[in-house]
């Protein structure tokens, strides 16, 4: 099936990403296609990234500075430049600020790998980190701009945050509290190996080149190598040309 076909008499879809470069890799293609169609996706990053790890080589100075906030802030322009999104704002700023509020920045919570091989809370999170902040604080921003995008609907993670990143799971919260708030469809993002006659798979292989552009934008995070996706980590797998949802 097609993107567009899923999003049949749906025009505007909200989709709720934590840090720059989760866009690309898990839904980039599904972005350009609705771009392309005219559909006006909007993205919701949640944070800037700031705890995230560093690509080896010359970047690799940029973890733990202030100075890789405001690089993966120009990167993941980039990114949505290369996928065609026009739409884009961070959580905490106008228009995902509740109404009367001062801007406010949720910054990454971090992370660490557990013994079950999936990302765990680092229990470093500062006081101003996504998870640390009152969730209805966030909650009201996400409602704001959803409201504003004039949302029919929502797609973020699965319950467990995709590999378990406490944002990851923080950002399904959120985005499904808001679409159960509004009634409106939710999607979850699921990955290439999932089962199940409910997924929808969607082929994105006419947006495969842009997706791919989009992911060598985020050099301080990934990196490309032929068809495959290289992580910080040294985690490697297929870009792949679909992108797997599941009805919640």
């Amino acid at each position: 099936m097609s993107v567009d076909a899923w999003f049949d008499g749906v025009s505007r879809v909200l989709f709720v990403h934590a840090h720059p470069d989760d866009e690309s890799i898990t839904t980039g293609g599904t972005l350009a296609a609705l771009a392309e169609a005219g559909r006006e996706p909007l993205l919701v990053t949640l944070t800037r990234g700031e705890q995230g790890e560093v690509t080896p080589g010359p970047l690799a100075a940029l973890a733990g500075t202030h100075g890789l906030a405001v690089v993966r802030q120009n990167e993941l322009q980039t990114a949505l430049g290369m996928l065609g999104v026009t739409r884009h704002a961070f959580l905490g700023v106008t228009p995902a600020r509740a109404a009367d509020l001062e801007p406010v920045i949720y910054e990454d919570s971090g992370m660490r790998w557990g013994a079950d091989g999936r990302a765990e809370a680092s229990g470093e999170a500062g006081p101003d980190a996504l998870t640390s902040v009152p969730a209805v604080e966030a909650l009201n921003d996400l409602l704001a701009a959803a409201f504003e995008a004039g949302a029919q609907a929502i797609v973020s993670y699965d319950d467990g945050g995709g590999y378990g990143h406490p944002d990851h799971v923080r950002a399904h919260q959120l985005a499904r509290a808001v679409a159960h708030a509004l009634e409106l469809p939710f999607w979850e993002i699921v990955g290439p190996d999932a089962e199940g006659d409910d997924l929808e798979r969607y082929d994105i292989a006419p947006w495969f080149d842009r997706k791919v552009a989009a992911l060598r934008a985020h050099a301080t995070q990934v990196t490309v190598d032929g068809e495959d996706l290289v992580h910080v980590g040294g985690q490697r797998h297929p870009i792949g040309d679909t992108e797997s949802y599941r009805r919640r």
